[in-house]
């Protein structure tokens, strides 16, 4: 007798969310069978011809910094994602790399990354950390890219406690635009808020220093 497997097996052995599964299975893409309980059960024979099918995964390697004078720590990216990829036996289609802010969406790279997935052109995209494909909303990114079918694999996880400089960056640019919004680009009270939220910052992060000491 033929092995049925719940939809969550099914979800992690193809790498997929549930949603883009109950999709594929309305498509016809790939077939269940419906249990008594009215439960959704996937022959395991359906799930090894879709992984025949995607013997070689296609991987883009995206890496991002926030400025130019770290170029060194982008192609350290790189490398580290392109052995990560042969390790895996990935085929690396393509290399996006950004030099920008996390809160960017406008970014080249990123924009060819959106082009690539909505054409299914990949089935994966390595990064070392979530905020170096988005600073906020990593969790809508997944979840657009497992509905095309291409899943994101994050090396290293959450950012390291030890380079916090780039977060605070970003929340001055985000602060910075409320300001704008609030009082106006060009007001002087602007200005003044702008300048005690980044004496305070100073002044956090000096006490963070030395509480590690």
């Amino acid at each position: 007798m033929e092995r049925l497997l719940r939809p969550k097996e099914a979800c992690q052995l193809l790498g997929i969310s549930y949603s883009t599964l109950l999709r594929w299975i309305r498509e016809g893409k790939i077939r269940a069978v419906m249990t008594e309980g009215g439960k959704y059960r996937i022959p395991y024979s359906e799930v090894k011809k879709y992984l025949e099918r995607r013997e070689e995964t296609r991987a883009v390697i995206y890496a991002r910094v926030s400025s130019t004078d770290q170029k060194e720590d982008l192609e350290r990216q790189i490398n580290y994602l392109t052995n990560y990829a042969t390790a895996k036996g990935y085929k690396v289609a393509e290399v996006l790399k950004d030099i920008a802010s996390g809160l960017n969406t406008q970014r080249k790279g990123l924009l060819k990354l959106f082009k690539l997935v909505e054409s299914k052109s990949i089935d994966v995209v390595l990064i070392t950390y979530k905020d170096r494909l988005t600073r906020f909303g990593f969790e809508y990114l997944e979840e657009f890219f497992s509905a095309m079918g291409v899943r994101i694999e994050v090396v290293f996880g959450e950012e390291p406690k030890e380079a916090p400089q780039e977060l605070v960056e970003d929340l001055i640019s985000i602060i910075t635009s409320f300001a704008g919004k609030i009082y106006g680009m060009r007001s002087h009270k602007k200005t003044l808020f702008i300048q005690g939220v980044k004496k305070l910052m100073g002044e956090l992060s000096g006490e963070d220093s030395k509480a590690e000491n």
